[in-house]
């Protein structure tokens, strides 16, 4: 296959392209691993299409708010309430107090299963008293 002049100087032209980012990324990790000297920092220069993994530890803390908020817990003992997370904060709080704190609403929804059984109702009584506590 031969190539034109026009095709030739569009390759020149994409490995100038190329080679110029490929200097300004390695000045740039350069600089990076000269600014961050002193830290335990790693700098990477990926190639293009290479997969990179990141792991980010952090500590997730939330405010008490509310109800919840008005006794200090002991160490040990359990909180219980809501989290709720707005853009990076989180807020623990009683179900009641949450129109209160936030925008959102509660509702309360009922289901109703509905099987047709034509076996003997005293069957069905005893199998279900296995399963659940409560069945009178």
């Amino acid at each position: 296959m031969l190539y034109d002049e026009q095709d030739i100087l569009r390759s020149m032209d994409k490995i100038e392209v190329k080679l110029h980012l490929w200097n300004e990324i390695g000045r740039l990790k350069q600089k990076l691993i000269t600014q961050f000297a002193d830290r335990n920092t790693k700098i990477i220069s990926p190639k293009n299409c290479q997969s990179v993994e990141m792991y980010f530890n952090s500590e997730k803390m939330a405010k008490t708010i509310g109800r919840v908020a008005e006794k200090t817990p002991e160490v040990g003992e359990t909180v219980s309430g809501l989290m709720v997370k707005k853009a990076f904060t989180y807020q623990i709080m009683a179900l009641d107090d949450l129109h209160v704190f936030s925008q959102l609403s509660t509702t309360n929804i009922s289901q109703r299963i509905t099987i047709a059984y034509t076996g003997a109702f005293g069957v069905l009584k005893h199998r279900l008293k296995q399963i659940f506590e409560s069945v009178e």
